[in-house]
């Protein structure tokens, strides 16, 4: 008879219960591989506080920066898989990171379970205000023209606006000179001073400099314009048709986790993104929200994946 109740606490555990209490029953807690302050990190504070409110139970953020989101990842795979740990994902560490690390701590797909996307931010091509170049083709041409080509800054090797920069020159067959930065702050400091004539960023980054004037903005990588920079058009209303390449984040949790409490968390996070203040107060980041199933969410990390293998082997990246 005693092996009845091991059963029962054994069956509530896998389902990320505490006996008699329906998940969550405590704290969950919620890593964020990038420092206070940022976009990514406001973000994770924003989406924590919604889920908080609709799961009853208090989520605690947590900043584990390092090693391009790889310390916050394997900390997230090392801890149970029982719903009250879960991460702020994004793409650079899911799609690139196992393309330019010689030794990744995990596997990205295997190891992690998608919750859910929680939206996209755009990218946007910058040059300085006067270096004369007015759109997508122009720049091509111009481009061309110069057997040294133009040098163009990033956050650095194998970030998202290095590959789109790649994907760019394959498509167009722009003469491009990579410029790489430690950070994307440095690069746009450069462009703004005219050191460099073109630098890539987030277009949560670089629109308010655009605004200001400081910066010209040529094209964004999302698929419309975007709600922050509406005077500045696709790459696709530039002439590159097709050309849609976005950073992403969402929510993701250890690979074992529970059908049943990943589908919990999926339901509350769109929730909680079909909130008029959520949405509004996301898009003032740059961030345009764009919910979906565990399973889409899947679906694109393995397809960002083979693409990101194509542009980091394109590109020259060699794994360090």
């Amino acid at each position: 008879m005693r092996a009845i109740p091991l059963i029962f606490a054994a069956l509530a555990a896998l389902s990320g219960q505490v006996i008699g209490q329906p998940y969550p029953a405590k704290t969950v807690k919620m890593l964020v591989p990038f420092p206070p302050g940022g976009v990514s990190d406001a973000s994770a504070r924003l989406v924590a506080d919604q889920l908080t409110k609709r799961l009853g139970q208090q989520i605690v953020v947590e900043n584990r920066p390092g090693a391009s989101g790889n310390i916050s990842g394997q900390l997230l795979v090392q801890a149970e898989p029982d719903g009250y740990s879960i991460m702020l994902g994004y793409n650079g560490l899911m799609t690139i990171n196992p393309h330019v690390f010689a030794s990744m701590p995990f596997d990205t797909v295997k190891d992690l379970a998608p919750i859910g996307k929680i939206g996209d931010y755009p990218s946007v091509i910058t040059v300085h205000p006067r270096f004369g170049v007015n759109s997508l083709m122009e720049l091509v041409a111009f481009s061309k023209s110069r057997s040294e080509g133009i040098s163009y800054g990033t956050s650095g090797p194998g970030s998202v606006e290095h590959l789109i920069a790649v994907l760019f020159t394959q498509r167009t067959g722009a003469n491009l000179v990579h410029v790489p930065y430690k950070g994307a702050g440095p690069a746009l400091a450069d462009a703004m001073a005219g050191h460099i004539p073109m630098a890539l960023t987030s277009v949560a980054g670089g629109h308010s400099h655009i605004k200001a004037g400081r910066l010209k903005g040529l094209a964004v990588s999302s698929v419309k314009r975007s709600s922050t920079l509406p005077d500045v058009p696709t790459f696709i209303e530039g002439g590159v048709s097709n050309f849609v390449v976005n950073s992403w984040i969402g929510l993701i949790a250890p690979g074992k986790t529970p059908r049943p409490i990943v589908d919990r968390l999926n339901a509350e996070l769109n929730a909680s993104l079909a909130t008029q203040d959520l949405r509004e107060r996301l898009n003032t980041l740059g961030i345009d929200v764009t919910p979906g199933t565990p399973a889409s969410f899947a679906d694109e990390v393995k397809r960002e994946l083979e693409m990101n293998r194509v542009l980091v082997k394109a590109a020259g990246i060699k794994p360090q």
